[in-house]
């Protein structure tokens, strides 16, 4: 079994970038991700916690800054922990196996644009069975008889 996950979003808050005591970075952070849909008319966010290791790690903390869009691919681990409190909580956190540049360089647009697509097809389809039909509607699915197999 695997488990891939890829988010859109915009970071929070600047990363945390810390190391373990034996010198591993890791960087932590929070990004916001915009569900396809509204609730009541009004625009909702999924807020999810990131951990980047290594290179990843100081990679999103010297580029990455609040506000800013990401795109993350990787993984949820869960793991609990006891608060200040003494309180055992249970997290599920997205470990980042990769990380890319979303949008605009200032933070303020959505993605990139696509390239422009290809140009037209020389060859002239005029008449053929894609003319016919109405736009909007799909050609219609052709029985048995007439597949050729």
């Amino acid at each position: 079994m695997y488990s891939l996950t890829v988010m859109m979003g915009r970071l929070v808050a600047d990363p945390e970038l810390r190391h373990t005591p034996n010198g591993v970075a890791v960087s932590t952070f929070r990004i916001a991700v915009d569900r396809p849909y509204k609730v009541e008319g009004k625009e909702k966010a999924d807020f999810f916690d990131v951990i980047a290791w290594r290179n990843r790690g100081e990679f999103v903390t010297k580029y990455f800054k609040k506000g800013k869009p990401i795109l993350v691919q990787g993984h949820f681990e869960n793991r609990t922990y006891t608060d200040k409190d003494g309180i055992k909580r249970w997290v599920s956190e997205l470990i980042a196996d990769d990380v890319r540049f979303a949008g605009d360089s200032a933070g303020k647009g959505g993605t990139k644009s696509l390239p422009d697509p290809p140009p037209e097809r020389s060859g002239d389809c005029s008449g053929s069975a894609i003319d016919s039909i109405p736009e909007g509607e799909s050609a219609p699915m052709p029985t048995d008889d007439d597949l050729p197999f």
